[in-house]
């Protein structure tokens, strides 16, 4: 037993299982099971050019001697970006804490309350200081939010006749440059045009159907806009508004003042800088767009006894069930830094929020007078947080650099500063020094803090915010300690037992992969901030894009896309900028099969391409004829096909390199959906397959932490003729020489989680990573065996096999009264999660174990499945109160004085010996998801209102 293999702790089965796990599949050995699994013309013959595999030990030095590359200055650069204070409490209890990252999205409330409520007093949170009517539960970063702002009142505006064919959308000049590269990049697809501009000349004419304002702008002046905002109105344009989210505590909320968007970030509310991420954006709306909102949103039900219970509301709007009629690929949310943000109101509650921000305000006017009495001139009449100093920068960067200090150069006479929570009385006397210096003046030093008087009292915040008990309780470490323990233990995460979601990949978060993350030395860095003081990224970044070009069988990598399905948009839009180079901006047709995940095409409509569907076989393969027909038939606008592989259905298809040919000899070029990526690297590649780019879901394949429904990274690996392509960033320069405009905000994405990524293929290197695979692949199929004569598998390879996950054939139960979601149910009194339920067909489950559980918890995982099949005999579809319709059994009906149903208690609470020894309650009964709908309550309301709903 090597102790030092990382691949040892990841694996979940032992040497020791693996003749009986060979022997259940049928197959004499590992090679076997993998040359009967993946097609003979595409399996890897080459090693990969990794380097040998660390032990954990090895890493830990490793990553920590790569930090001191990093220079830890204090930056005061601001554009959306402010270091803050994360409170230990909240570290130590949420971002260490495994029952918060390994939990999934919570598709099944019931087990799932936890961190439901935690994101309604997110919600709550962002709808107090917004004054806004609803907000969703997060979305990928501040530009995202922005960008999807004015996809929402474009598909909105057909409402107002007045403004259906309108199609200009004016930027204020004053929006942060990251968010006008992401505009310009989404709006062009969708045929909006973009007009920049001061927002004092704006004319409100017809031809505008929205416009998007600052709140502090780019400068940090704080504009009074109640006047234009109204006027705005009055033309029918409606008004989106970026809105820094501490400087609302002291700013009166946007929509008193008649917005109808509010959008930013929430990372000065406690997340590090990580280097650009990742961070909870807000986006906050009124209710009458409740069916356009992106995203997540968490609402108010009842289950079944009719207690209060919380669930994601208004799910057919979600791209997965509109496909390419969504306005919205969204497929995620950022949960765990949305927890965290909302976490930190709830322990600092409205009048600590008001410390902060006045401090904050305070400290940026203490700087400002201190400069002015030095001679300097503050353009910013009004500002909360940023001052701009006019002088010669070319006498302050160098002085600054050498005291460890970074400002915002805004042009060569301006000098921008923006003051964050972290900011001390010791910081402020560090840069008047740097300025008495550049001045020849006499320095001295400042003891207190003034009381500033910058914010106009038309602006200044007027109404309450965050009168909500939950905001108003847990102020001591003891108390918010506890109400977060209390919310964890109504969640079921990995820490508890196997998530075998299909095309999730819920696997093995190893502890050394994410111990980097709470080190300073990576939590710090603004992004920015000079490339030089981030030499530690920038050598894990580089090394990072290398290896997964290695493994993707590529010549280049981006790792700036912050979810899978913005690595879908991004890798499209790659491809329709190397059409246009060639002269070919016609080829607009993209080929998606029937069976794929609904932000294909949702990705590819925002992507300006045009969706032709193709058909798939009775096998679940593509049909190749089909795809054959429709590829010559739009052969003079081909522009790409995108295909899943191994296939949504669990199966690698043979015919994977003729599809990717045909593809090819009409013009076209091939996007690999990576989501099942897990069943190839080190075996199989997209470049082998044919590909030309493919996302990768590093938040699946590459072992970074679900956190709940996000965070996720999703890059892109492109092929040789695409690399020039790569998207770029306005301020830090990265991609390629003809790179598209930004995907996300950040130069490089989420960075601090690539460290865990990072981390993975280190220590895994080569072999560690091919036994991975490998033993994906034996899991399933060993379930798959285990199952077999209990349940019919839908579709195999030729040769019998699954790939890495299997789809169970649940319709056939209806027969006895049982639904598939009957089953999930009943699944959490065994103590599990269900796989992925009705996707990629209705009435199914999609299982998947990944290589990381052991045969222990699978056998675990498939008893469950057997028992719950011979309920599934005795139940009667003419009784409705059986074991399964009642599922699950929370701990309050097995203690009830009364029992009513034919089971015994004993039955539903611990029907397996197992259970007993580690049981999870689910915390409510089967929830009311239609009963949410139609009362739609997304914030902590007071339980009265609740009950009068």
């Amino acid at each position: 037993m090597n102790t030092d293999s990382f691949a040892l702790r990841h694996i979940g089965p032992r040497e020791a299982d693996l003749k009986s796990m060979l022997k259940t599949v049928g197959a004499e050995t590992m090679d076997q099971l993998i040359f009967e699994t993946i097609p003979d013309d595409i399996r890897l013959e080459k090693s990969l050019r990794l380097d040998t595999a660390m032990s954990e030990q090895e890493y830990l030095e490793h990553i920590t001697e790569l930090s001191t590359k990093n220079q830890l200055f204090k930056s005061y650069i601001g554009l959306g970006y402010n270091q803050g204070i994360l409170p230990p409490v909240i570290q130590r209890n949420i971002l260490e804490n495994p029952g918060w990252y390994t939990a999934y999205t919570p598709y099944q409330a019931e087990i799932a309350q936890g961190r439901l409520e935690a994101l309604l007093n997110f919600q709550t949170m962002v709808t107090d200081l917004t004054g806004m009517e609803l907000a969703n539960a997060s979305l990928l970063d501040e530009s995202t939010a922005a960008a999807e702002a004015m996809a929402l009142l474009f598909a909105v505006r057909e409402r107002d006749q007045k403004k259906n064919g309108a199609n200009k959308f004016f930027v204020s000049e004053e929006i942060l440059p990251q968010t006008l590269s992401l505009l310009e990049t989404r709006s062009t697809p969708i045929g909006i045009e973009l007009v920049v501009g001061n927002h004092e000349d704006f004319d409100f004419s017809d031809g505008f159907f929205a416009i998007m304002l600052q709140y502090p702008g780019r400068s940090g002046k704080v504009h009074d806009f109640t006047d234009y905002v109204k006027k705005a109105n009055d033309h029918q344009i409606k008004v989106a508004v970026a809105a820094d989210i501490l400087s609302l505590v002291m700013l009166e909320a946007p929509g008193t003042f008649g917005a109808d968007v509010v959008v930013g970030t929430t990372q000065r509310f406690g997340i590090p800088l990580g280097y650009g991420g990742p961070h909870a954006a807000y986006f906050a709306t009124k209710e009458a767009y409740k069916r356009s909102i992106p995203g997540r949103i968490i609402g108010v039900t009842k289950d079944t006894n009719g207690n209060r219970a919380l669930r994601m509301a208004l799910q057919t709007r979600e791209q997965h069930i509109k496909r390419d009629k969504a306005t919205s690929n969204i497929c995620t949310a950022q949960v765990l830094l949305a927890v965290m943000a909302g976490m930190y109101s709830v322990y600092h509650g409205p009048e600590g929020l008001k410390y902060i921000a006045n401090k904050v305000h305070n400290t940026a006017a203490t700087l400002a007078d201190s400069l002015e009495k030095l001679g300097y001139y503050q353009a910013n009449e009004t500002y909360f947080d940023t001052i701009a100093i006019k002088t010669d920068i070319s006498k302050i960067n160098f002085r600054a650099e050498a005291e460890g200090i970074n400002f915002y150069y805004k042009d060569e006479e301006t000098v921008s500063i923006s003051i964050n929570e972290t900011t001390t009385i010791n910081d402020i006397n560090k840069i008047i020094g740097v300025f008495a210096e550049a001045a020849s003046k006499e320095r001295f030093y400042i003891s207190e803090l003034i009381k500033g008087n910058a914010i106009p009292k038309r602006v200044a915040r007027k109404t309450e915010f965050l009168q909500n008990e939950v905001f108003n309780s847990y102020h001591s470490e003891t108390e918010l300690m506890r109400y977060i323990k209390k919310l964890e233990r109504k969640d079921l995460a990995l820490n508890h037992s196997m998530i075998s979601l299909g095309s999730c990949t819920m696997k093995l978060n190893a502890a050394a992969e994410m111990l980097p993350l709470s080190d300073p030395m990576w939590g710090n860095i603004h992004p920015f901030a000079p490339i030089e003081q981030a030499g530690g990224y920038q050598f894990m970044l580089k090394k990072l894009e290398e290896q997964l070009t290695e493994i993707t069988g590529f010549a280049g990598t981006s790792l700036q896309p912050n979810s899978g399905a913005q690595g879908e948009y991004a890798g499209l839009m790659v491809i329709s900028a190397y059409h246009k180079s060639r002269g070919e901006e016609h080829r607009n047709i993209c080929l998606i099969p029937s069976s794929a995940h609904g932000t294909n095409p949702a990705s590819a409509v925002m992507a300006g391409m045009k969706v032709v569907v193709t058909k798939a076989t009775e096998e679940g393969n593509i049909d190749v004829e089909d795809l054959r027909a429709k590829a010559e038939e739009h052969k003079d606008n081909l522009a790409a096909l995108m295909v899943t592989y191994p296939s949504t259905h669990g199966v690698y298809e043979s015919a994977i390199k003729e599809i990717t040919s045909l593809i090819h000899e009409n013009g076209g070029q091939v996007y690999m959906d990576g989501a099942n990526m897990n069943a190839q690297v080190a075996l199989t590649n997209p470049g082998a397959i044919g590909a030309d780019v493919c996302h990768l879901n590093l938040h699946k394949t590459f072992a970074i932490p679900h956190g709940g429904g996000g965070p996720g990274v999703g890059p892109i690996c492109v092929a040789e003729q695409l690399v020039p392509f790569l998207p770029t960033n306005p301020i830090i320069e990265t991609g390629g020489e003809l790179g598209i405009t930004a995907i996300s905000a950040a130069p490089w994405g989420s960075a601090l989680a690539c460290l865990i990524s990072y981390a993975y293929i280190c220590m895994l290197g080569e072999d560690g990573l091919k036994k991975s695979t490998q033993y994906a692949i034996l899991n399933a199929n060993y379930i798959k065996e285990r199952l077999n004569g209990h349940f019919n598998v839908l579709y195999a390879g030729e040769k019998g096999r699954a790939a890495h996950e299997m789809i169970i054939d649940c319709r056939p139960f209806k027969e006895n009264g049982i639904e598939v979601v009957d089953i999930a149910k009943r699944l959490m009194d065994y103590g599990f999660h269900a796989p992925t339920v009705s996707f990629p067909v209705a009435g199914t489950m999609m299982i998947e174990p990944t290589e990381s559980e052991s045969k222990q918890e699978l056998d675990r995982f498939c008893d469950a499945m057997i028992s719950i099949r011979k309920e599934i005999e005795k139940a009667d579809k003419e009784d409705e109160s059986n074991i399964l319709k009642n599922a699950p059994h929370t701990q309050a009906m097995l203690t009830s004085d009364t029992w009513e149903f034919s089971y015994t208690r004993q039955q539903a609470a611990f029907p397996l010996e197992y259970v007993s020894e580690n049981k999870f309650w689910p915390s409510v009964r089967r929830v009311d998801d239609a009963y949410g709908d139609r009362n739609l309550i997304c914030t902590c309301a007071p339980i009265e209102e609740y009950m009068e709903a």
